[in-house]
């Protein structure tokens, strides 16, 4: 059972309540994987959407404009936040990050799981907004110096800028206990699978199945007419 927003029934069988998506947050130090693992979790479910966010950083040459991100000029980026259709923002690295409202509120309404490839700043506002329907997990590497040989290894970007990334993680990963999960990825097929099933059960969680007081009421009704039958 996937806990996914399908129904499934048949003669004798109550059929699965419909249910609230999930806003899923992976969020690690840059060069811990959470980007790999947002794009193994994509292409491995198709009950779930990434969050395409904002940002005034530059493109990096891997990148394409609506689908890693929307790359928008600081005016456009103020003006979007000034009309308050930003669900969280961030500054990083003299960046600006964010998350547009829309799309995540009517996903979650029609019961769709939308993915957050998010810092620590951006997880703590979600928090605020929506604690909810928040499901987090900061990935960790296994070790400093395996972080730095992933962040040259990536090459794209200078050694200044990886240096302050190595900077920002320390900030990062004072935040561990503010996640409801932390998964170290010294092997990212195995930290796949862990996160695949966290994914699982929190589909499955009592507060995000609103039909499940009506499927309830039904089979105890039922049931009631059965007993009452045999008496």
């Amino acid at each position: 059972m996937t806990g996914t927003n399908r129904t499934q029934g048949g003669e004798g069988h109550a059929r699965l309540p419909e249910r609230r998506g999930i806003m899923f947050v992976i969020s690690s130090p840059s060069g811990a994987g959470k980007s790999a693992l947002s794009r193994l979790l994509l292409q491995a479910d198709p009950d779930i959407r990434l969050s395409v966010s904002v940002t005034t950083r530059p493109r990096r040459p891997s990148e394409v404009d609506g689908v890693h991100y929307h790359f928008l000029s600081v005016q456009g980026f103020n003006a979007l936040k000034d009309r308050g259709d930003l669900l969280e923002w961030a500054e990083v690295h003299g960046n600006f990050y964010a998350t547009p409202r829309g799309p995540v509120e009517l996903a979650l309404a029609e019961g769709r799981d939308v993915l957050f490839d998010i810092d620590v700043q951006g997880t703590l506002q979600l928090y605020e907004k929506m604690r909810a329907d928040v499901v987090s997990i900061f990935i960790l590497p296994p070790s400093i110096a395996e972080l730095e040989r992933r962040l040259h290894r990536r090459a794209e970007d200078e050694d200044a800028v990886i240096l302050r990334r190595l900077k920002t993680a320390e900030t990062e990963i004072a935040h561990w206990d503010d996640y409801d999960y932390v998964l170290v990825n010294e092997d990212i097929e195995k930290c796949f699978g862990e996160l695949k099933k966290i994914l699982a059960v929190e589909r499955m969680r009592r507060h995000r199945q609103p039909k499940l007081p009506e499927t309830i009421a039904h089979l105890m009704t039922d049931l009631a007419e059965v007993v009452r039958r045999g008496k």
